[in-house]
């Protein structure tokens, strides 16, 4: 699989990279964003993806998440992909929401009409990006975490706990835990599964926990200022989950933190070392 260079910086001593190339998933072009650290010749390193929110590209972490100093210090690969397809043709919200199509795909694969040509970024960011990644970068297929913001780490949850072989530690940024029971997440499953509650019950990190899943421990963190706390994120829900299915968790209300990249910067370096111990060995 080719992909195109669309830029190359050098960052920490590592190089920072974005790329773009043909999915055969989305049927659009797809471009995301990769930071190797420096490293010996040879090395392979522990992987690091993280999973961008609603009306965000792969550019948001990028550019605003301050990631690039504690992956060269701790050896890690930190990688973003976009939130949706884009492109001529790709069907979004009817009305311009920015909830619901371009920007904010919710990491599920369609099922509905006219959205199930393209939207299937769970397909996209747990098989086509990680094998084309291991192909042209030097991962450790064997060391994988995975983060998030808000939609995106609604995203990172549910692939963690659906594939915990496959992740070592995952955690979030501000995720929505129970999409089935707030509005950002019932008009998105709606629109993308249709209306059969069964069938959302997959990509629902609470209920995924109430249905069995489990993962090894949890990093969650919220700004006790973020304006979409009590109606969209409602991390009660995943504390009382977690708490009856023994999973531990760390859940963190920061005082006068937001929703914003503000946020996510601030404490990006403590998930990051939360991560890196995990994914020693």
């Amino acid at each position: 699989m080719t992909m195109q260079t669309v830029s190359l910086n050098k960052a920490y001593g590592g190089t920072q990279s974005v790329y773009r190339h043909a999915s055969r998933e989305t049927r659009t072009d797809m471009t995301f964003s990769v930071y190797v650290p420096p490293y010996a010749a040879g090395a392979r390193l522990p992987v690091v993806w993280y999973l961008s929110g609603l009306t965000c590209t792969h550019a948001n972490v990028t550019e605003k998440g301050e990631f690039r100093s504690a992956c060269a210090e701790l050896g890690l690969i930190f990688v973003a992909p976009d939130t949706s397809p884009r492109g001529e043709g790709v069907p979004g919200d009817p009305a311009n929401a920015y909830d619901f199509g371009l920007g904010a795909g919710f990491y599920v694969d369609a099922t509905q009409e006219p959205f199930a040509r393209n939207y299937r970024m769970w397909s996209y960011v747990t098989e086509e990006l990680p094998k084309l990644v291991a192909e042209n970068f030097p991962v450790d297929p064997s060391r994988q975490s995975i983060l998030g913001h808000s939609m995106g780490g609604h995203g990172a949850l549910t692939i963690a706990l659906r594939h915990p072989d496959r992740y070592r530690a995952a955690s979030a940024f501000a995720p929505i835990v129970a999409p089935s029971q707030v509005p950002w997440g019932i008009k998105a499953l709606g629109g993308y599964l249709g209306s059969d509650r069964q069938a959302w019950r997959k990509h629902d990190a609470v209920a995924l926990i109430e249905d069995g899943a489990r993962a090894s421990d949890l990093l969650v963190d919220y700004g006790d200022a973020d304006p979409f706390l009590t109606e969209q994120l409602r991390p009660e829900l995943l504390q009382a989950a977690c708490e009856k299915a023994k999973i531990p968790l760390t859940l963190r209300r920061q005082p006068g933190y937001d929703h914003s990249y503000y946020f996510i910067s601030t404490f990006m370096s403590d998930h990051l070392r939360w991560h890196a111990d995990r994914l020693k060995g």
